[in-house]
Parts: structure tokens; C-alpha cells; sequence
């Protein structure tokens, strides 16, 4: 079984269909918070609350993904098809979640919930999927991080179409009525992510397939999975992680509109972070990928926190260098996600060796269910800090505590997390040294399958 490389065009048809799920997810990031509280009508405290009870659901559903996706035999193969099949309710998700129905405060209440729901369960029937689909690609560790260095360099592309346009669009549809605007912008946005996974569809091709296994319930695959010490280290990086950067992203546009009183550079501030996060996740792993990942993971993770609380010190007038740290946080940062995200590869390969199950679609739910739980932390961290130091939604002017609690939001609390992410990552051992190792274990055993099939195939016959 010889190490499989992967075509520059498929790399980047791969990498479009986080293009097209990143249409939402930076929207979502970016937009939704401030869209419930300033535009929509939700308290900040109803807006926090509901970020953390869907996650409930996604305890159960994200795993449950996994298992059928683990499972799935299709003409198609076992990933790609959920891109077409899932594409267009996905899209359809996006424009859902950001209606103002005119249904009064507890109707709207309701609808808010059953559309953010929806738009959550969308969102892990295509991207479980997805993500496990990086390992049906190719059998190369390196490999697997070029792939996903193309892919988050594509996929922040997506963010910063979102950055550009997004409220532009707002501005043009809605013509003065702020709600109709945003139902607009994001129609087209869920129109964009379904070309684009339509696309990715079309254009990749899964090579690695594990052959089908002695099936289990979905709460063994899980207990077996829960015993992977490496597999748990990483679930908790990614639940840390994501709080960390929710707090970030989702106080953007109130760092923007209220600590630097800037609402006139909210679009300019965007595209210049989506810019510096592109040249960090392209020059990812060309210049990353030969060195040990987990180290240097450690050390640019420490970086990133460095730099976010660096913004604290900045007097909100001195924009210029508030946009250089801005720039070089985005390189860094971004750098440490197709790594990361190449580390979770390992771990499917690790278990392999560990219990003989391929759990890859187990694997990458559990691990993006971590990362939507990190996202709800974040959200409802974001909610209540907002309520509880005096946030009023759409007001002129706000409390010096309000002020203080975003501007705190968006720099010294993500990067006192980031920093500590490092710590977390020291118990992780899956180094280079032990890569070769079970590559080796892997092409053994693929070796041996083949050896078997003649003589199984004899024994039928006789």
C-alpha cells in the first residue's frame, strides 16, 4: 500500500466544500449573535442560554452522525454522498436561522430555537461527513496536512467573502429594513454553499476506505473510542479551543461598534483578519508540515495568546497598530488549524492500530461535537457576560462596564485560553517518531487483507 498523493485540483475541490459550509459558519460567527440581540430582538441572556441547550442535542445527534456515516455503502462511496445529499437543506438552514418572523415575543422565541436547531442538525449531516472524507482521500500523514492546509486556506476564503459582502448585501437588499436585508444576504449565502459542495462532490474521490468490520452498537463504538487517551486530549482541545474563539468572534462586532467606536471599519476589520487567516492555514504546511506537529502546535498556540492579549494594552484610537496585531494574530492562529485538524487524521489511524475498528466517522463527530460545544460555551459566555455587565442592544451609548466586558471578551480572556491549550497538549503523544510506527502497522495489515482474499476466495470454491 504505497503512499497515496493527492492532485493539486483535488486538493482544492476538497478544500471548496469548506468554502461552502464556511458561507454559514462565518456568518454564523460573525453575525448571529449580534443579529439576535440588535436585530432580531433577543435578550443577550435568551441569546446565551439557547447557544447552550441545543448543544444537548447535538450530544446525542453528532455521534449518532458518526455511526452512520461509519456504516453507509453507497455507489458513491461512504462520505461523499452525504455532500449531495445534505447540500441543499444545508443552504435552505442558512436562510431559516436569520428570519424575523413577526410572531410576538414568545413565537419568536420558539421560532429561534427550532431554526438555530435545525440549522445545528444540518450542519452535522454534512460536515461529519466531510471532515471524515479527508482520510478516505489519502493514507499519508503529510499528505493529509497539505489537504487540509488547501482546505482551510479555502475555507477561510469563504469567511472573507462572507466579511466582504455580507453586510454590503444587508445594505442592498434591504434597502433601510435591516431584517429583510439579512434574509437576503444569507439566501445568497446558502445558494453559494450548495454550488460549491455540489462542486467538491463531483471532484473527489475516496481511495481509503476501510473494508467493512464486525458491526457494534453506536454506544460500544463510543466506549471504545472514550478509552483512546489520544482521542481524549484532543476532544478537550477542541472544546477549550472553540470557547476561546467564540469569544473572539462572536464579540467582533461589538469590539468594532463599541470599545473602538469604529461601526464605519466593521467590513475592513473582517477582511483584513480573513486575509492574514488565509496566509496562515497556505503557508501552514509548507513551511510547518516536516516538524513535529504537536510542538509546534504548543508553541504557536502560546503565540496566538500572546497576541490577543497584547490587544488589551492598545488605546482604542491607535487603530493602525490595533490592525497589525490583528494581522499577525490571523497568521498565527490559522497556521495551528490544518494541523490540528491533521492530528485528529493520526487518531483514526491510532485506533486502527489500538483495536483493530475504524472509527473515522466516530472519530471526526465526536471531535466537531466538542467543537460545537466549545462554540455554545463561548456563545452563552458571550450572552450572559453582555446582560450581566449592562448590555442594551442597540443603544447609542453604553456602560464603562459593558465597554470593559467586551473589550476583555475579545482579548485577554481568548488568550489566557489559548495559552492554556498549550499545557493541555503536553499530554499528547502521537509524535513523528510514532506516525512511522503506525504506518507501518497499517500497510502490515493491508498486506496481510490482501494475502487472506485468495485463500477465502479458494475456500468458497471448494
Amino acid at each position: 500500500m504505497n503512499s497515496i498523493k493527492l492532485s493539486v485540483k483535488e486538493k482544492i475541490a476538497y478544500g471548496l466544500g469548506d468554502t461552502g459550509c464556511n458561507f454559514v459558519w462565518q456568518t454564523v460567527m460573525l453575525f448571529l449573535a449580534y443579529f439576535y440581540t440588535d436585530i432580531y430582538g433577543l435578550s443577550p441572556a435568551h441569546m446565551g442560554t439557547m447557544f447552550l441547550l441545543v448543544r444537548f442535542i447535538d450530544a446525542v445527534t453528532d455521534p449518532l452522525m458518526g455511526s452512520i456515516v461509519d456504516r453507509t455503502k453507497s455507489k458513491h462511496g461512504r462520505y461523499r454522498p452525504y455532500l449531495l445529499w445534505m447540500a441543499v437543506p444545508f443552504g435552505l438552514a442558512c436562510m431559516l436561522a436569520f428570519f424575523t418572523p413577526d410572531f410576538g415575543e414568545t413565537g419568536k422565541i420558539a421560532y429561534a430555537y427550532a431554526s438555530y436547531i435545525f440549522l445545528t442538525l444540518m450542519y452535522t449531516a454534512i460536515n461529519v461527513p466531510y471532515c471524515a472524507m479527508a482520510n478516505a482521500l489519502t493514507n499519508d500523514s503529510k499528505e493529509r496536512t497539505s489537504l487540509q492546509s488547501y482546505r482551510f486556506a479555502l475555507s477561510t476564503a469563504g469567511g472573507l467573502v462572507v466579511a466582504m459582502v455580507a453586510l454590503p448585501l444587508v445594505d442592498v437588499i434591504g434597502q433601510g429594513d435591516v431584517q429583510k436585508g439579512y434574509l437576503g444576504a444569507m439566501a445568497i449565502m446558502g445558494l453559494g454553499a450548495i454550488v460549491l459542495f455540489f462542486y467538491s462532490f463531483a471532484n473527489t474521490k475516496e481511495r481509503c476506505v476501510a473494508e467493512d468490520e464486525h458491526q457494534q452498537s453506536v454506544w460500544a463504538d463510543l466506549k471504545l473510542l472514550m478509552e483512546n487517551n489520544q482521542w481524549r486530549v484532543l476532544f478537550i482541545v477542541n472544546v477549550v479551543l472553540l470557547t476561546g474563539v467564540v469569544l473572539k468572534g462572536a464579540s467582533t462586532m461589538y469590539y468594532v461598534n463599541v470599545v473602538l467606536g469604529r461601526a464605519d471599519i466593521a467590513t475592513l476589520f473582517m477582511v483584513v483578519g480573513m486575509i492574514a487567516n488565509i496566509i496562515g492555514a497556505i503557508f501552514s504546511a509548507p513551511l510547518l508540515g516536516h516538524f513535529d506537529k504537536a510542538k509546534v502546535y504548543r508553541v504557536l498556540i502560546i503565540a496566538s495568546g500572546i497576541l490577543s492579549a497584547a490587544l488589551f494594552m492598545i488605546e482604542p484610537s491607535n487603530i493602525v497598530m490595533i490592525f497589525v496585531l490583528v494581522i499577525l494574530l490571523g497568521v498565527v492562529q490559522m497556521s495551528t488549524t490544518p494541523i490540528l485538524w491533521s492530528m485528529m487524521s493520526d487518531v483514526v489511524d491510532y485506533e486502527k492500530t489500538r483495536s483493530n475498528r475504524s472509527l473515522n466517522g466516530m472519530v471526526f463527530s465526536t471531535n466537531l461535537f466538542a467543537i460545537k460545544l466549545g462554540i455554545a460555551i463561548g456563545g452563552a459566555a458571550v450572552g450572559w457576560s453582555l446582560a450581566w455587565s449592562g448590555y442594551v442592544g442597540g443603544a447609542d451609548v453604553q456602560t464603562e462596564s459593558a465597554i470593559m466586558s467586551i473589550n476583555l471578551l475579545y482579548t485577554v480572556i481568548p488568550g489566557i485560553i489559548f495559552i492554556s491549550l498549550a499545557v493541555i497538549m503536553m499530554f499528547y503523544q502521537l509524535d513523528n517518531q510514532k506516525l512511522e510506527k503506525i504506518k507501518a502497522l497499517l500497510v502490515l495489515e493491508a498486506k496481510e487483507q490482501e494475502l487472506r482474499k485468495p485463500v477465502a476466495h479458494n475456500a468458497e470454491l471448494g
